[in-house]
């Protein structure tokens, strides 16, 4: 490559290609013959752009033209000819056209826009000295910008076995589903909002719903790991075939996901919900849900999903065991719009 741009390391090393993005912590370069890579601040001696770059400062403007970096200071050397110099800590970002249009879309979006996520479809059938059938579907859709992320979920599984000696014939028969949405107010603090609903038919849940809402933390976030903190309060209604109630909760929790190799993600995912209304002080009735999934794809649209879940409850109906685990496998189908 005769042009293009040029970062120039403290250590004497240089690398040429194309730069495609920078953030606070480091600046992403497209190279011949290393690929993508991506250099840290600290590292970089000198960056020179060949092609313009759309830089981004503190202040909210947004120039367009070659640049300089050096010394701490950058030069945006404009297509009107001008040449406009910023302290470095004042550039928030730099973008290549093509990252810049995606930028720009982002911000644009329609309600129906944005989404990714996938289907998870299971189905085991026997027949002869057993009579099962076992079936799942769930539903996971992200909608996420820079500032704000919504994600809505939904899960059936249902399963039986239909020898005339099973007892119970319905072996599993729940369903749950929920929304939650995340407004960052920092690059670190967001606020957050929940709905979840359940039914159980083996546990005599009619209908569990809960509303709530409260604060979060982004303790780690990567582009292939991230770890979020919440706390907060919320609303829960049990409907049980045997009793009815109304329950203030807190709601405490942690969502990591991970990114392992070039085809595989990870999620998990604990949710713990201390009874506030209980009146004896001599014990806590609480619930936890607990889940751990991973995807593999196997190609851009199909992969194959692994999930578990648990939930616990202190008190439930007379009769009824506290704890729920299911384990599920099959196929996911990937959606990105």
């Amino acid at each position: 490559m005769l042009f293009g741009d040029q970062v120039s390391f403290k250590n004497g090393d240089r690398l040429t290609g194309s730069i495609v993005k920078s953030d606070s912590k480091g600046v992403v370069i497209k190279t011949d013959i290393a690929g993508v890579l991506t250099v840290q601040w600290p590292q970089i001696q000198e960056l020179r752009s060949d092609l313009r770059l759309h830089v981004g400062l503190a202040d909210g403007k947004t120039l367009v033209g070659k640049v300089i970096s050096r010394e701490g200071r950058f030069e945006i050397h404009t297509e009107t000819n001008a040449t406009v110099e910023a302290p470095a800590e004042s550039v928030v970002v730099l973008r290549n056209d093509t990252e810049q249009l995606a930028y720009e879309k982002s911000q644009h979006q329609s309600l129906l826009q944005g989404w990714q996520g996938g289907l998870d479809v299971g189905f085991n059938l026997t027949r002869g000295n057993s009579d099962t059938k076992d079936i799942l579907v769930a539903f996971r859709g992200v909608r996420q910008t820079d500032h704000d992320k919504l994600t809505l979920y939904a899960q059936t599984i249902y399963s039986t076995n239909d020898l005339s000696t099973a007892q119970p014939h319905t072996t599993a028969n729940e369903n749950k589903g929920g929304a939650r949405f995340d407004r960052n107010f920092t690059s670190r603090f967001f606020v957050f909002a929940n709905a979840d609903f359940m039914t159980d038919a083996l546990q005599d849940l009619n209908l569990r719903s809960i509303l709530g809402g409260g604060i979060g933390y982004h303790l780690i976030k990567r582009e292939r790991t991230a770890l979020d903190l919440f706390g907060g309060v919320n609303f829960t209604r049990e409907n049980y075939v045997e009793l009815k109630r109304n329950l203030a909760a807190g709601q405490f929790a942690e969502e990591f996901t991970k990114k392992v190799g070039k085809s595989t993600e990870l999620t998990q995912n604990l949710i713990f919900s201390p009874d506030l209304s209980e009146q004896d002080s001599s014990r806590i009735n609480y619930r936890t849900n607990f889940s751990f999934g991973t995807v593999t794809r196997i190609n851009r649209w199909l992969g194959w999903q692994n999930n578990m879940t648990d939930t616990y409850v202190t008190n439930p109906p007379v009769g009824k065991k506290q704890n729920e685990f299911a384990f599920t496998s099959g196929l996911n189908l990937a959606f990105l719009h």
